[in-house]
């Protein structure tokens, strides 16, 4: 097991160890995302991304709260161009995250906390979690959100989502294919942490290209994905050491012992 490197924030703290990122949201007490605070995730996202052997991001919080949003007091004529672009830019990093990405949610994610948790590429939640998008009833809607959502439940229940500004619960999200697992609130932390550790118990390079072949499927028609799928399985993926190492491993049957190159 490797040392955990740290970097320290105002607003947030992260970490690496054994291939796995931490960014905590660590504002008290609601980790409301003001300007500030999203420009430190914006420059954790860079710095973390430029780690070619990530095997998972992980985007937790510290306190009760997951996130209760983007800070409703920088909502002004003066900042309102720098409060989107900066909060914007968090999702175009995030969008190019070569990791899988994880959100472990185990209080309320409202408004802009809710679009965070839900474009990450997994979420794992507690039962005490509540997800929501309330812009609605304040006259605005969610950008994120209105892309976001149709890709990971049904549009019908897109619509209701955001139309409404209700909160939902876990388990409801769960039944919608929205979140991936639930978790009891006193299981929360060792649950999570053993879903983390079979997933990056894999390949960090095979988990980054299956990542990117997932991706680049989405939202397109078969024939058209299916040519660049191809190229990164052989140009890409059979090019790597892990994976010679992972079919002659089973062949041998034996554990494979990853390089994560």
């Amino acid at each position: 097991m490797s040392v955990a490197t740290q970097t320290e924030y105002q607003s947030i703290k992260t970490s690496v160890q054994d291939g796995v990122a931490e960014l905590t949201l660590a504002r008290p007490e609601y980790n409301v995302l003001n300007i500030a605070m999203m420009e430190e995730i914006n420059s954790a996202l860079e710095s973390l991304n430029a780690g070619r052997d990530l095997k998972a991001l992980v985007i937790r919080a510290k306190g009760k709260v997951f996130s209760a949003g983007v800070d409703v007091a920088e909502h002004t004529d003066e900042l309102a161009g720098k409060m989107i672009e900066t909060f914007h830019r968090m999702f175009r990093l995030l969008d190019k995250f070569e990791a899988p990405t994880i959100a472990l949610v185990h209080g309320s994610a409202l408004g802009g906390g809710c679009e965070v948790a839900m474009f990450c590429d997994m979420i794992l939640a507690s039962e005490r979690a509540k997800f929501g998008q309330p812009e609605i009833k304040v006259g605005v809607f969610p950008p994120i959100a209105a892309l976001r959502m149709p890709q990971t439940m049904t549009a019908a229940k897109a619509y209701e989502f955001l139309l409404t500004g209700d909160s939902w619960k876990a388990e409801e999200l769960l039944k919608q294919g929205v979140i991936n697992q639930v978790y009891p609130v006193d299981e929360f932390q060792a649950k999570s942490a053993e879903f983390i550790s079979a997933l990056t118990a894999n390949s960090g390079v095979v988990l980054r290209l299956t990542k990117k072949a997932i991706r680049t499927g989405l939202n397109r028609s078969f024939t058209e994905a299916l040519g660049d799928v191809e190229d990164i399985y052989l140009k890409e993926l059979m090019t790597t050491a892990d994976a010679h190492e992972g079919l002659t491993a089973f062949m041998e049957k034996r554990a494979a012992k990853w390089s994560n190159s």
